[in-house]
């Protein structure tokens, strides 16, 4: 089974909500996407680079089937992002300190280049340059899905749209699906995952729906990492042979259990 290499931040995170909801933990959609594959039994890998506050994180007890042999241990602190949500989940601030992720865009070169026999999940967030690395990506033939978050997705579509067609599967949820079509034809794209809250995911492949998932009805704890959960279990069950359909739903399942799921708290590394 080929190693999933998922590019992108790990980070400490602060969520609130305004019923008081909201926590201190670990995250950043690298080691969500990857930890999601590593429990549905797939060999992954973020690739990622953190300061000395998080050097510990491979000794999380809940982290020990994730490969840890792509992330980068720098001087300096990791980055920080602090989330604040309303009543429905969706996301009205972001403050961000990008710290140690800065060296993100030539670690995930580096590694690119030295291990061209992977697949690769792109996490297109600041700091990371996302054209340099999808450019490459493709220049090589190397697989590759990509997800987006929506601070920052304008700007980043816009930066990764010559790309994204060579893309296996983008991930996004309804609003950036719309930046999607404003970008390039939806016929263009191969596979595209969209999420919509409470509502059906759906599966579109060159411009049609091919399938459709509902997530259960849960009392959402919290949201963040959510979306990176679904695409870290969907990527792992079609590496294992299983069909779009069946992997989808396995997906929405697994992203509906995380956003009822205890944080991984900081004070364990």
């Amino acid at each position: 089974m080929q190693r999933l290499s998922v590019i992108g931040n790990i980070s400490r995170d602060r969520t609130r909500y305004p019923d008081g909801r909201g926590s201190d933990r670990l995250g950043g959609a690298a080691l969500h996407v990857a930890l999601a594959a590593a429990r549905a039994h797939t060999h992954a890998a973020p690739v990622s680079v953190i300061g000395g506050d998080l050097r510990a994180i491979s000794h999380h007890p809940a982290l020990s089937d994730v490969d840890w042999t792509a992330l980068r241990v720098t001087t300096g602190p990791s980055a920080r992002f602090v989330m604040h949500y309303d009543e429905h989940g969706q996301l009205l601030d972001l403050k961000a300190a990008y710290g140690a992720s800065s060296q993100l865009t030539d670690h995930a070169l580096n590694h690119i280049t030295e291990h061209p026999g992977d697949l690769y999940h792109v996490c297109c967030r600041h700091p990371l340059h996302v054209a340099d690395v999808l450019k490459l990506l493709t220049d090589r033939g190397i697989r590759f899905s990509a997800d987006f978050f929506l601070p920052s997705a304008t700007h980043l579509i816009t930066a990764a749209a010559p790309w994204l067609p060579h893309a296996s599967w983008i991930f996004a949820n309804a609003r950036e699906r719309l930046l999607l079509d404003s970008a390039l034809e939806t016929t263009a794209l191969g596979g595209v995952i969209i999420t919509d809250g409470p509502r059906p995911v759906r599966l579109i492949r060159h411009g049609h729906q091919v399938a459709a998932a509902t997530p259960p009805t849960t009392t959402p704890i919290e949201v963040t990492g959510a979306g990176d959960t679904l695409a870290g279990t969907y990527l792992a069950h079609l590496s294992r042979g299983d069909g779009m359909a069946t992997a989808l739903e396995a997906a929405v399942d697994a992203a509906s259990r995380h956003t009822t799921a205890p944080p991984l708290n900081l004070h364990r590394n």
